[in-house]
């Protein structure tokens, strides 16, 4: 199953005034830098955590619907369902019934009809809204200081970002608000 980006989010969990006063900035000579260390944060604790943060659009393509009655879906938290397509014979899009789908936390659960009709066919592309929420605030609190805390390191260790160790880790205060957050993968 591949997860493809389709929009991203339309605002970040945190927003540059509150990092100024967190950083204790009082110009906004360094606005800039703040903005992509916000975002480089987000992305870094979504990738800790496996979760999308705030609503964001994508597209997951199969080569085939499952067997099963259940996928698990790669992304979470789900917001919402926004379309399914088959591919016919022609590799044209068909537009299956969301009816036919339920989402159960990060579980897609296939109806038997579907499965008896289409278990087998061919490629199959799932476009959902995945994220807590379209505002800030619906971001867990420790995820949105894990972000804090993580564009304050990203801000004070700016001569570091350049080496590949410092970079793949977090310290260890983050991880842990991270932590309790961070959804398991089944192999």
């Amino acid at each position: 199953m591949t997860p493809i980006l389709l929009a991203g989010p339309a605002l970040e969990p945190l927003s540059l005034d509150e990092m100024r006063v967190y950083l204790r900035l009082e110009t906004s000579e360094e606005d800039g830098l703040v903005l992509s260390l916000i975002k480089a944060a987000r992305n870094a604790v979504e990738q800790g955590a496996r979760r999308a943060l705030i609503a964001q659009k994508w597209r997951l393509r199969l080569p085939r619907l499952p067997r099963e009655a259940t996928l698990r879906l790669p992304i979470s938290p789900i917001l919402s369902l926004d379309a399914v397509r088959s591919f016919d014979a022609l590799g044209n899009p068909v537009l299956l019934d969301l009816a036919l789908f339920q989402l159960d936390g990060s579980t897609l659960c296939l109806s038997p009809s579907l499965l008896s009709a289409n278990g087998s066919g061919g490629p199959v592309e799932i476009d959902l809204t995945a994220g807590f929420g379209t505002q800030a605030t619906d971001v867990p609190d420790a995820l949105r200081q894990a972000m804090r805390m993580l564009v304050a390191h990203y801000y004070e260790h700016r001569a570091d970002a350049l080496h590949e160790e410092h970079v793949a880790h977090f310290p260890a205060a983050i991880a842990a608000a991270v932590a309790p957050w961070r959804r398991m993968r089944i192999a």
